[in-house]
């Protein structure tokens, strides 16, 4: 048995960030129905990539593991007769996701009050930039605008330069993605107690903020601002940084505890060094006395007297935090994620061999699986109409309609 065995989720997403939120419940046993729009369709994200690129795109999307454990079916709910397809599947569904902006859905007829009426007990998770409303709810938005209005990127990077773009790590996917799955999850909850079904508006924009609960809290309390790249966490003092190796890579150190900093200093032989550790004031303001600078070059030098590999088994022996600083073909053969099953590998029927990320939620009795790899676009669409009640004389007359593909 899956944890969320019996749960059907009908996805109308079109962005990485939905879609990873359904991944989630999906590896957890959740049923998904992707519902995507006919190729002529075009839509939010249609024309990023070209030529190459788009060949590149094409062929990842066939093993793309945000669209495992799902099945796919192309409606066009710009027609009426897709509108009741769409209207037929939401029957018997537990959760409908969307990712547009506000408006969007009530103009195709697929929006919550319309769905509701359908379904009393259907929970609907909306994804959007800012939230259903306020002054910015219609405004455009990517990872780099949420996080910026949220002031997450504002403390990232080094003093005296502009912020570090952190990927779309955070609005996107640490913050909708995971709060989306966490939403639906207390709607479903909520449900056994009441009944009834519920609307989960996710900002991308909010879930930054809860991100940054701690450091707002301290503005709030103290009046902190962390100042980019110059206090404890951001790399300010030599306690808490990465640095360059012999072989040229990095490796990460991260001595917060005076414990473990005179770890650190005693393994290297600079026990001079243990007094230049953390304290409160580090949260408030960057290294003053220039004994630091003095501190972080001795600490840069000893570093680069061995390789990164050589530092990260000496100093795990002496009981030092340290971590290598990984590139992604480095990340997939660490032992300990793939002891920890992190990286999966598949039989593709045309593909062959298929590795994908794991698995994070380690659940003891129930725990999540990958039944199926990505659908092709439209894959499921004769199964799932037919499992619906339609004839082939009808999927036939739809598809002549332009309204399944």
């Amino acid at each position: 048995m899956l944890a969320l065995e019996g749960i059907r989720i009908i996805e109308l997403v079109h962005l990485p960030p939905g879609e990873l939120c359904t991944m989630i419940l999906g590896d957890l046993g959740a049923d998904i129905i992707k519902v995507e729009p006919l190729p002529q369709s075009g839509g939010r994200g249609a024309g990023l990539f070209g030529g190459k690129e788009a060949e590149t795109l094409n062929n990842t999307q066939r093993t793309n593991p945000l669209n495992r454990n799902k099945k796919s079916v192309r409606l066009n709910l710009k027609s009426e007769e897709g509108r009741k397809i769409f209207y037929r599947l939401t029957e018997n569904a537990d959760v409908v996701v969307e990712g547009f902006r506000p408006g969007a859905v009530k103009r195709m007829g697929v929006d919550y009050e319309r769905l509701s009426k359908i379904n009393p007990r259907l929970i609907y998770c909306s994804l959007s930039g800012y939230g259903q409303d306020g002054p910015y709810s219609q405004n455009p938005g990517h990872d780099i605008n949420y996080i910026s209005m949220a002031g997450a990127l504002n403390l990232i990077g080094w003093p005296g330069q502009p912020p570090a773009i952190p990927l779309n790590l955070l609005g996107d996917f640490a913050g909708a993605s995971l709060n989306g799955a966490l939403g639906i999850m207390a709607g479903i909850i909520a449900r056994q107690h009441t009944g009834k079904g519920q609307m989960v508006d996710i900002s991308y924009t909010d879930s930054v903020v809860t991100i940054m609960t701690w450091f707002l809290q301290m503005h709030l309390d103290a009046g902190l601002t962390f100042p980019r790249g110059e206090w404890a966490l951001a790399g300010g003092y030599p306690y808490y940084k990465t640095y360059t190796t012999k072989d040229g890579k990095l490796i990460s150190l991260g001595c917060m505890e005076k414990w473990f900093w005179e770890n650190f200093c005693n393994a290297v032989g600079r026990e001079d060094l243990t007094s230049y550790s953390f304290n409160a004031a580090h949260f408030i303001s960057g290294p003053v006395d220039p004994k630091w600078k003095e501190v972080e070059d001795a600490v840069s030098a000893i570093f680069l007297t061995r390789t990164r590999d050589e530092w990260f088994d000496y100093l795990i022996a002496h009981d030092v935090p340290v971590g290598k600083v990984y590139s992604l073909d480095e990340v997939i053969t660490d032992p300990q994620l793939l002891h920890r099953r992190m990286l999966l590998e598949f039989d593709h029927p045309t593909l062959g061999k298929v590795r994908q990320p794991g698995i994070s939620i380690k659940l003891s009795g129930t725990p999540g699986q990958v039944r199926s790899l990505a659908p092709y676009p439209g894959e499921h669409t004769e199964e799932i109409l037919k499992s619906l009640g339609y004839t082939d004389v009808e999927l036939e007359s739809l598809r002549k309609a332009d309204t399944i593909g």
